[in-house]
C-alpha cells in the first residue's frame, strides 16, 4: 500500500486524467496568456493601415492567402491558444458586427495587455488593472461622442456620390490606391438594392462574382445576378420575359410510391412510352401557353424534358447550389416549386433580360432588371490573379459592411489616428488627476492608444515618434481633427480628402478590445 501511495500524484493532479496541465499564478499563467496575445497582436499590426504589409499564409488544405486583412490573418492561423483565441474572437466579433476595424481590436488589445504586464511586475493585482480599463473604455466612449463631426449623421443613404465618400476611408485601408475605382461601384450596388425601409438592407442582396483576366478597372455593377454558367439548350437570350423556377429537376415525373407495370407485348411498351412523353409534353406546352420563357431548376433535365423546352423555344437553366437557386428566385420574384407544375400567377418571376455572356472567356449568364424591380445587384470583379481577385473582394466586402453600419448610424469621426490622440490626451489627464490605484490602469489605457497612429506612420515608413510628437502638438493647439497623412507625412484634417473613420466602427472596436484584455487579466488559473 505505501508502495503505490509513493507513485500517486498528489493535490489538483490526483484530481485530473493523466496527461492534464495545470498552471496558475502570476507567472505561470496571466504572464503566458499575455505573451501569447501580444504575440497574436504582432503578427496583425504590420498589416494595419494603407501601407500595411501583406502576409503569406497556407492553411492546412494548403490554400494560399496573400492578403493584410486581419480578420482572414487571424481565422486562416487557426490559433490554438486559449487566451489568444480571446482576442481571435473579439476580432470576430467586429468583423461580423461592422465588418471593418478588426486590426484595430487585435492592436488595441494587444497593447493593453502589454502594459498590464508592466503594471502587474510593478505589483499591482490583475482585477485593479482591468477595473481601470473598464473605466477607462467608458472615458473614452463618452469622449467618443464629442468628437463626431457636426452633419455626418444627415447621410443621403439613396445618393451614390455621398454614400461613396464616406466609405471611401473604410475602403483605403484594406486596397490603398483602388479606393477611388471601388468605392464608387460598391456604393452604387448597395443603393441600388436599399429598401425602403434603410435598417431592413442586407449585405446578401449585394453579390460578388470574380471572373479573372483584364485589369480591376474593367469591373462593374449589374443589377440583377451573375452566374458562372450557360444554358442547357440552345436559347441563348431572351427578352422581358415570365420566369418559372423549380427546385427539382425537370424531366418524367416519377410515381410517389413503388410500383410495378407488367408489359405483355411491343404495342404495351410503346403505349406506357408515348403516354410518359404526352405528359412531359403537356407540363412544358402547358409553361408555354402561359407565356412562360424561362425556366430554372435546382437539378437536371431530362433529354425529353430539354427536348421539349427546346421545341417551344424555353430557355433551359440548370443552378445546382441551392445558394445561387435562392438567389434567382430573389432576383426574379419567382418561388422555387417543388413538383413541375403550371405556377399560379403569383408564382411567376419576371426578366428584363436575361442572356449568356462571354466575360474575359468566360460564358457567364446575366440577369438584369430594372432600376426599380431589382432586388440584387452584382459587383463583377475583373484582375489578373486569384490572389489580387481574393484581396479586391476582401475590400468590397469591408466596403458592402460599411455601408450597412451607415444604414444604423451614419456619424463619422476624424480618420488618421487623430480620434485615438484626442482621446487618450483626455483619458491621461483624468487618470493624472484619479487618487486611486485606478489611476495608473486609466493612464496607461490612455497611452495603449497611441499604438494606432505610432503602427500607421510605422508601415508608412515614417518616423513613429515624430509623427505622433507632431500630431500631440496639433491637438494641443486646438486642432482635434488633425490626423497623419501617410504621402507627406503631415498632421492635416483628413476630412478634406473626403477620409472619415466610422463612429460605430471606433465604439465597438475599443469596446471589444477592452473586453478581451480585462477577460485576460482576469484569468489566474
Amino acid at each position: 500500500m505505501a508502495s503505490m501511495g509513493a507513485g500517486m500524484p498528489y493535490g489538483l493532479q490526483s484530481m485530473l486524467k493523466e496527461g492534464y496541465k495545470h498552471m496558475s499564478g502570476l507567472e505561470e499563467a496571466v504572464l503566458k496568456n499575455i505573451q501569447a496575445c501580444k504575440e497574436l497582436s504582432m503578427i496583425t499590426r504590420t498589416s494595419m493601415g494603407p501601407n500595411g504589409m501583406n502576409k503569406l499564409v497556407i492553411n492546412h488544405l494548403d490554400k494560399i492567402f496573400l492578403t493584410s486583412d486581419a480578420c482572414t490573418i487571424v481565422n486562416e492561423l487557426e490559433v490554438q491558444h486559449p487566451a489568444a483565441k480571446m482576442l481571435a474572437m473579439a476580432a470576430a466579433s467586429q468583423q461580423q458586427e461592422i465588418g471593418d476595424g478588426t486590426n484595430f481590436v487585435l492592436s488595441l488589445a494587444g497593447e493593453l495587455l502589454k502594459r498590464a504586464e508592466e503594471l502587474l511586475r510593478d505589483g499591482l493585482h490583475p482585477v485593479e488593472i482591468a477595473d481601470g480599463y473598464t473605466r477607462a473604455a467608458d472615458l473614452a466612449l463618452a469622449k467618443l461622442d464629442e468628437l463626431v463631426i457636426e452633419g455626418m449623421e444627415k447621410l443621403d443613404l439613396r445618393s451614390v456620390e455621398d454614400v461613396s465618400t464616406r466609405i471611401m476611408g473604410c475602403m483605403s485601408s484594406k486596397l490603398h490606391g483602388y479606393e477611388t475605382l471601388l468605392a464608387p461601384l460598391v456604393a452604387e450596388a448597395c443603393v441600388a438594392v436599399l429598401p425602403k425601409n434603410e435598417n431592413n438592407f442586407s449585405v446578401d442582396n449585394v453579390r460578388v462574382v470574380k471572373i479573372q483576366g483584364g485589369s480591376i478597372h474593367d469591373s462593374r455593377v449589374i443589377r440583377g445576378l451573375v452566374l458562372k454558367r450557360g444554358v442547357e439548350g440552345t436559347v441563348k437570350r431572351v427578352e422581358d420575359a415570365k420566369v418559372a423556377v423549380f427546385a427539382q429537376g425537370v424531366d418524367t415525373l416519377g410515381t410517389e410510391t413503388k410500383g410495378t407495370v407488367l408489359i405483355k407485348s411491343a404495342e404495351e411498351l410503346e403505349g406506357y412510352s408515348q403516354g410518359e412523353e404526352d405528359k412531359v409534353e403537356a407540363a412544358i406546352k402547358a409553361l408555354a401557353d402561359a407565356g412562360i420563357k424561362v425556366v430554372a431548376s435546382g437539378g437536371s433535365f431530362g433529354e425529353m424534358a430539354l427536348h421539349f423546352l427546346e421545341k417551344y423555344g424555353i430557355m433551359a437553366i440548370k443552378i445546382p447550389s441551392k445558394f445561387d437557386l435562392r438567389r434567382f428566385s430573389r432576383a426574379t420574384g419567382a418561388p422555387a416549386l417543388i413538383s413541375l407544375a403550371l405556377p399560379k400567377a403569383d408564382e411567376v418571376g419576371f426578366a428584363k433580360s436575361l442572356a449568356v455572356q462571354e466575360i474575359g472567356g468566360t460564358s457567364c449568364l446575366v440577369l438584369e432588371q430594372s432600376a426599380t424591380k431589382s432586388a440584387i445587384s452584382t459587383i463583377v470583379l475583373r484582375g489578373a490573379t486569384t490572389q489580387a481577385l481574393d484581396d479586391v473582394e476582401r475590400a468590397v466586402d469591408g466596403g458592402i459592411n460599411a455601408f450597412r453600419a451607415l444604414t444604423r448610424d451614419g456619424r463619422a469621426v476624424p480618420a488618421g489616428g487623430a480620434t485615438e490622440i484626442e482621446i487618450a490626451r483626455h483619458v491621461v489627464d483624468i487618470g493624472q488627476r484619479e487618487k486611486g490605484l485606478d489611476q495608473y490602469a486609466i493612464t496607461q489605457f490612455g497611452h495603449a492608444l497611441e499604438v494606432i497612429p505610432r503602427t500607421i506612420a510605422e508601415n508608412s515608413g515614417l518616423d513613429a515618434t515624430d509623427a505622433v510628437a507632431a500630431l500631440h502638438a496639433a491637438h494641443a493647439e486646438g486642432n482635434v481633427r488633425a490626423g497623419l497623412d501617410i504621402n507627406t507625412g503631415q498632421t492635416i484634417d483628413l476630412g478634406s480628402d473626403s477620409v472619415y473613420d466610422l463612429y460605430v466602427a471606433k465604439w465597438w472596436g475599443i469596446k471589444l478590445a477592452v473586453d478581451a484584455a480585462a477577460t485576460v487579466l482576469r484569468v489566474d488559473q
